[in-house]
């Protein structure tokens, strides 16, 4: 193929694009691919979950300039471009009953004006393919399900030239996919890989409340391998101070552990316009091909 293969990577807030699939972008960057991150908001609500910089009075002020900069440093660790789409953060409302959204906050935009600016990028940067979450947004965060909304909207009106008429000429990508990194399998397997070894697992209470809320997994179709990504995606991360600990949860698990019984990332094909056979080791399976 000798047109240019484009990843597109679609996020709710920064520091999203480090924890799902970071590793996958840094791997397609260093074989040559072009990868784009669509930051829809901010993260101007986000909590300052870094207990080191709780209650640091600049931080909390200058919330949304710090966070801006965290993606840039994030971004360059990643090796990938960025762009915001401007929306504003929703925040995640706590409490019972839930108190209503925010006005003028990215979830309650209506879907097709707040798809605009996705479907103008998508005909600017012309992805093959486009990564987002699922219908539950990962985890039921306001923010993430709109992210859901537009991208699967986008996906579609993107190639229709019939829809979004002053927002570029039609690119019709070839295939969606729902970032599933989070799942059972792979938790399940750090746990009892981490127990074997005589380790402690941070992963016993996830299990339980699988158990408790009792969903259906969901499908895992292609496992990217991207373990010698891994030490990219948690600098990436760290980069995010406001929002990780470098002494956290997050990184329990000895990198060389997570290489040796889990060494991919996992998506879900969601749509594809191309013909691939499941499952794929490759996001771009059936492209490259053709």
């Amino acid at each position: 193929m000798t047109e240019q293969l484009r990843l597109m990577a679609v996020h709710a807030h920064p520091d999203d694009e480090s924890s799902k699939g970071a590793a996958t972008m840094a791997k397609y960057v260093s074989e040559g691919v072009d990868v784009l991150v669509a930051t829809c908001t901010g993260g101007e609500r986000g909590s300052i979950l870094n207990p080191k910089l709780q209650g640091d009075a600049y931080v909390e002020e200058h919330i949304h300039e710090v966070r801006k900069k965290e993606m840039d440093e994030a971004r360059e660790i990643l090796g990938v471009k960025q762009a915001w789409l401007g929306f504003v953060d929703s925040g995640l409302p706590e409490g019972d009953p839930l108190p209503p959204l925010p006005e003028g906050c990215f979830a309650l935009r209506e879907v097709a004006e707040a798809a605009e600016p996705l479907v103008r990028l998508i005909r600017e940067f012309k992805p093959q393919v486009i990564t987002t979450y699922d219908e539950n947004g990962g985890y039921p965060h306001p923010d993430h399900i709109m992210t859901y909304k537009i991208s699967a909207l986008a996906f579609d009106a993107a190639g229709d030239p019939e829809q979004y008429k002053d927002s570029g000429p039609a690119w019709q990508p070839q295939k969606l996919y729902y970032n599933q990194g989070f799942n059972r399998p792979r938790t399940q397997a750090l746990h009892e890989g981490l127990l074997a070894r005589g380790m402690d697992s941070p992963y016993g209470e996830w299990l339980e409340r699988w158990k408790e809320i009792q969903r259906e997994d969901r499908t895992l179709t292609t496992h990217v391998p991207c373990a010698e990504f891994f030490e990219i995606r948690d600098k990436a991360l760290i980069a995010h101070a406001t929002q990780i600990d470098p002494d956290g949860g997050w990184f329990r698990v000895p990198l060389e552990v997570q290489k040796e019984i889990w060494p991919t990332e996992e998506y879900e094909l969601a749509k594809s316009l191309v013909d691939t056979s499941i499952p794929e080791d490759d996001l771009f399976a059936g492209i490259r091909e053709n």
